[in-house]
């Protein structure tokens, strides 16, 4: 499936994807000194290039990438306007957490977030779990093929075999 566009302005938005009820669960930007912290993790946890695009949002001003903690413990991710402006994404959920309405909580505070600067759309690209965003945030397809952005990106080489 292509890249997806959700509405910031669709009537209902606002109580679309709203976030869970969990006392415990803080959602704030990247402080610019916790960026080697957070790179790492989405390094750890994801991959390489998410770490990449997360380290691109956390250098923004203000920050546009958003983290979850949980009992002051990293949980989960989301940034916008790292690949390009307008999109969402990278974002993840620890694998010990998913389930637990944070990834629903991290994808709504990002939304509402560019809502109130300024954005109509957000464009997810390439995503991953396409049905939750379809449920959660009234995602709609975008009609266009292949990789959208991601197309002909450079990619980390496989190491050459040992004769």
């Amino acid at each position: 499936m292509g890249d997806l566009l959700v509405s910031l302005y669709a009537p209902g938005f606002e109580s679309l994807g709203q976030p869970t009820e969990r006392t415990d669960l803080t959602i704030r930007p990247v402080l610019a000194p916790e960026r080697h912290i957070v790179v790492d993790w989405i390094q750890r946890h994801f991959s390489q290039n998410w770490a990449s695009e997360a380290a691109v949002a956390i250098g923004h001003q203000p920050s546009s990438c958003l983290i979850a903690l949980s009992k002051d413990e990293l949980v989960g991710f989301a940034c916008y306007d790292a690949i390009a402006r307008g999109f969402f994404g990278p974002t993840g959920v620890a694998e010990a957490s998913r389930g637990k309405g944070i990834g629903a909580a991290l994808l709504h505070s990002t939304l509402l977030t560019m809502k109130s600067m300024g954005y109509a759309y957000a464009i997810i690209g390439d995503p991953g779990p396409t049905r939750f965003y379809i449920d959660t945030v009234g995602a709609i397809e975008i009609p266009a093929s292949g990789k959208g952005i991601y197309t002909n990106m450079l990619r980390t080489p496989k190491p050459a075999a040992v004769p």
